[in-house]
């Protein structure tokens, strides 16, 4: 899939920060979520990327709400977000459910789980 057609979701820091923006993809593009196989960026997990006084604030949310991995996947985005900020980062959980349309990457969709 070419970068043209990948629907990269648009944070606070593309406009106040756009220079931090390729390294807070490509850290957060490094944790997976271990049942589905793809990165928290690919299923468009994170929803906001701030900052604010010194302190980055990340907003995502999750597959499920229940999700076994998800105290996991929480601590590895903050981990990774810090290493590409350099700075203390604050997660937020949106309560927004998760669903296929918020994937950055549509040809993900070919699961065959969707028809």
């Amino acid at each position: 899939m070419s970068d043209s057609e990948i629907q990269q979701i648009q944070w606070t820091i593309h406009q106040t920060h756009p220079d931090l923006v390729q390294e807070v993809r490509a850290k957060l593009s490094e944790v997976v979520d271990p049942e589905i196989g793809m990165t928290i960026i690919q299923l468009g997990l994170i929803r906001n990327v701030e900052i604010e006084g010194g302190i980055g604030r990340v907003k995502m949310l999750l597959t499920t709400p229940f999700c076994p991995y998800g105290p996991a996947l929480i601590e590895m985005t903050k981990a990774k977000a810090v290493e590409a900020l350099n700075m203390p980062v604050n997660i937020e959980m949106s309560m927004d459910v998760w669903d296929f349309s918020m994937m950055e990457d549509p040809s993900a969709l070919d699961w065959g789980m969707y028809a």
